[in-house]
């Protein structure tokens, strides 16, 4: 079987290679899936720069979500329900980006068949956060403000919708100001440019207390400065969600921040978050999803689709400055 493998880290373009490999056999409580397609995340990306919150297993294969078949069980009556079923694959580990991947049965998840396979590869890590931070953590209400940074990726623009779907009110920071017309089309209540090796950052919280008057809700996938200044922008006993790392500069906090406000700043990772829910939890979520892509309000933007003997041109389009919609490794043609 053909898949992608990295020997060491480094610039994806420049360190992976698409080998032949002898096709894995699942273990009991194992599955073996015959993999549709995978998109290429930000934490993808990452993962095989050495920069994630795992270090890879060289030589390793990258890929954490996607959509394929199962074809084997390896025994264990889970892995013989999911037999012959399209299933979402949350690979942990990485791997996805081969023709076959074996993994824990408890790591593959049904889905509608209402879904299109593109959708379905990227069921998990943008929509799936995007409910998980507003509705189970932030628990935001309606009317109430959202405020976000890195708003003009896939994630953010889904944020956007779905707080003009269920009513709440997003403030969106983007580094460009050709963003700002894109994300008021899209419901956008307020959208601010800041550029954190220019602008000033006071300027930024002064906006944003101006527009609100203080958020209860923030969530940040950059950190650095950035983060940092949306913090600072929390109001009475705000929260601030750390979901992911775009730059490998820290935050920079001022105790008197957080405690002047009694605010407070964590870490969000959809993994762990995850492996801590009851089964009956994780199926309302997922019928949560399920039903929000279907109505246009989670759906995933796919810019370009490569197949994946062609993965260092798909990872070279993924890293384009400014691009939007999400790259997709086609990996077999169809559901069929």
């Amino acid at each position: 079987m053909q898949t992608v493998r990295f020997e060491q880290c480094g610039l994806p373009a420049d360190v992976l290679t698409v080998t032949e490999q002898p096709v894995p056999s699942p273990v009991r409580g194992e599955v073996r899936v015959r993999m549709l397609a995978s998109p290429i995340n930000p934490s993808d990306l990452m993962f095989i720069q050495g920069m994630y919150g795992q270090r890879p297993a060289l030589p390793a294969t990258p890929g954490f979500e996607g959509v394929g078949i199962v074809e084997t069980s390896g025994g264990g009556l889970l892995g013989k329900l999911m037999a012959g079923k399209r299933v979402a694959v949350l690979n942990r580990s990485g791997g996805n980006w081969a023709e076959q991947v074996v993994l824990p049965a408890k790591q593959v998840v049904p889905l509608s068949g209402g879904l299109p396979d593109e959708q379905a590869a990227t069921f998990f890590v943008n929509p799936m956060s995007a409910v998980v931070m507003t509705e189970q953590i932030h628990r935001i209400r309606r009317g109430e403000w959202l405020l976000q940074s890195a708003a003009g990726s896939s994630l953010g623009r889904m944020i956007i919708r779905l707080g003009r779907a269920t009513g709440f009110r997003t403030v969106n920071v983007v580094r460009r100001t050709e963003q700002v017309g894109e994300l008021k089309l899209l419901g956008a209540d307020a959208v601010l440019v800041f550029d954190a090796t220019t602008d000033d950052p006071d300027s930024l919280v002064e906006q944003v207390r101006r527009q609100t008057g203080g958020v209860r809700c923030a969530i940040d996938p950059v950190g650095g400065i950035v983060g940092s200044v949306l913090a600072r922008c929390l109001g009475d006993q705000g929260r601030l969600l750390v979901y992911g790392s775009l730059t490998p500069e820290p935050l920079h906090l001022l105790p008197r921040t957080l405690i002047g406000s009694r605010s407070a700043v964590e870490g969000f990772w959809l993994g762990p978050w995850m492996l801590n829910r009851t089964l009956p939890s994780k199926l309302r979520l997922i019928r949560r999803v399920t039903h929000l892509i279907q109505r246009g309000i989670l759906t995933t933007e796919v810019s370009h689709t490569f197949p994946l003997a062609d993965v260092r041109a798909a990872v070279a389009a993924a890293t384009e400055p400014h691009h939007t919609g999400k790259v997709l490794l086609q990996i077999s043609p169809t559901a069929g």
